[in-house]
């Protein structure tokens, strides 16, 4: 049995009429559509058709790399002892300026208190993310409130009938038809774009970043020991379920999706990115910060290959290695941490069904995350795995040496990484509580709970950073300097300011006219 459960992991067995289970040759491109629209997909996803050709420049960028590497353990900024571990100083803590803080405490100071409900409501007006969740306008005001109310039940540790309880004149089953409404496939996820979106082109998100980075990580929440996601959680030892979610470096969520808790979650970080790279309207995400259980050689790989580079905090990073091709020459002070086991020729070797896998990514014939996890441990032996390990080898080298020698880059993968971090505060305060035992049995069920949780906390982050807006340049109008290098150490991620229980009560009167569809002329309220 456990020799059919690994046959099946790989793909070497498959079962006709499985999704999770099916043949590795019905994933990717069929071989005639392949050699027929082959050199197109080279062209899309701007790869050579000669593998040659595109190891030829992660050689030399990696040889400069490696004597980069080789100064800085002569200079003793990195020190390799005789067993070959590798020993980094810690960061330097960056001075802690006076004018930063006070910056801060002047700019929250302005921010006032605010009720969940008049939250929401203002940023629905400037986003109309309910008008996504129902694919339409709100037809009344207690339509309206009956989406707020799903959205609330789905994404807090309250049920439909906490929720209705909380909200006056709505019931419990109006609330219950509105969650199983905004659970149809995609409304939540364009929903946190409208939203994601609002936030980032807000002036004062340009001075936390360009866009183009962000980081991901896994939030573990806990559930019922009967959840088809949940595991024991090894630090607390009680059953949770997964949440990863995507931060870009101006803060807000773009990708969010539940996972099995303890897996690996290389799979999950390469899906959000391509997820969210396929529109051509937006920002693109060039690098993506994990932790090491985002990280495996083959997604490395993959990553690359689909346009973007995936940097991992790796832990135990004394006992990493550099991986080099065979035969290749490194300076003598490295010896001790380099392995000679690349094999350039397995990666031309398997070069042309790597691509044709990556191809098929783009095109949505499979998930990233199915793909990965299909290239598993339990894939040792597959060419095309082979190919895989062999390139993310090569990259995770190159990656290194970046990461050892170049302390800004360091200190920027570890900034990404802590404001994910922050936001999982954040996460925390809008769910402090158990996943109900009666809910996420569903897969789409966990995925509306992982959406709303998402589109709850996007929302707190958006108003947050509009306010933060607001309130800079009514100082800045009032002569008080407000220099753009104290901003950038301030985020959005705050909530101490903001009631997320007792009674909600929702301001019809105010913002009903721009958020319900109007019958003759009239907003029906």
């Amino acid at each position: 049995m456990m020799a059919l459960r690994k046959s099946l992991r790989r793909g070497s067995v498959w079962a006709d009429h499985s999704i999770g289970h099916r043949s590795t040759q019905s994933m990717l491109h069929a071989d005639t559509e392949w050699t027929r629209f082959k050199e197109q997909h080279y062209q899309i996803l701007g790869l050579p058709i000669q593998a040659s050709e595109s190891l030829a420049p992660i050689l030399a960028t990696m040889s400069v790399g490696v004597y980069a590497l080789a100064e800085a353990v002569e200079r003793g900024k990195v020190s390799i002892d005789a067993k070959g571990l590798v020993h980094l100083p810690p960061i330097n803590a960056l001075d802690e300026e006076i004018e930063p803080r006070k910056t801060r405490e002047a700019v929250f100071k302005q921010v006032r208190q605010v009720q969940l409900p008049d939250l929401l409501m203002e940023v629905d007006a400037a986003t109309h993310f309910s008008e996504a969740l129902l694919a339409r306008r709100p037809e009344s005001g207690h339509e309206l409130l009956a989406v707020y109310g799903a959205l609330l039940a789905h994404g807090s540790d309250n049920d439909a009938t906490g929720v209705g309880s909380m909200i006056p004149g709505l019931d419990a089953a109006h609330i219950a038809a509105a969650m199983r409404a905004i659970e149809f496939s995609g409304r939540l996820r364009r929903a946190n774009e409208r939203v994601s979106e609002y936030q980032n082109s807000l002036p004062i998100a340009a001075l936390w970043g360009d866009g183009t980075k962000g980081s991901a990580d896994m939030m573990a929440m806990d559930a019922s020991r009967h959840l088809w996601t949940a595991r024991v959680d090894p630090r607390r030892r009680t059953y949770a379920a997964g949440l990863y979610t995507h931060i870009r470096d101006r803060w807000g969520l773009f990708y969010d999706q539940p996972i099995v808790l303890n897996e690996r979650q290389a799979g999950a970080a390469v899906e959000g990115v391509e997820q969210h790279n396929r529109s051509e309207d937006r920002i693109r995400v060039s690098l993506l910060a994990v932790d090491t259980h985002g990280m495996t050689s083959v997604a490395l790989a993959i990553a690359k290959l689909l346009g973007f580079d995936l940097c991992p905090r790796l832990k135990d990073l004394r006992e990493r290695k550099l991986f080099v091709p065979r035969g290749w020459s490194v300076p003598e002070s490295l010896e001790r941490a380099t392995v000679r086991r690349v094999s350039l020729k397995s990666i031309e070797r398997g070069w042309d069904d790597l691509v044709r896998l990556v191809a098929s990514i783009r095109a949505g014939k499979v998930s990233a995350a199915h793909a990965i996890h299909r290239l598993g441990s339990a894939a040792i032996g597959d060419p095309l795995h082979h190919a895989g390990d062999h390139l993310g080898g090569l990259l995770r080298t190159l990656f290194l040496c970046d990461y050892l020698t170049i302390t800004d880059f360091r200190r920027e993968i570890l900034t990404l990484l802590s404001r994910g971090e922050s936001v999982h505060q954040l996460q925390r305060a809008i769910h402090g509580g158990q996943i109900a035992q009666d809910r996420g049995r569903r897969r789409q069920e966990m995925v509306a709970i992982s959406g709303a949780h998402a589109l709850l906390t996007n929302i707190v982050l958006a108003w947050n950073t509009s306010r933060m807006n607001s309130v800079v340049a009514r100082l800045r109008a009032s002569g008080l300097p407000m220099e753009d290098d104290w901003l950038r150490r301030i985020g959005p991620a705050h909530f101490s300011h903001i009631n997320f229980r007792g009674t909600y009560r929702f301001n019809l009167e105010k913002y009903g006219h721009l958020l319900v569809a109007r019958r003759s002329g009239t907003a029906a309220l």
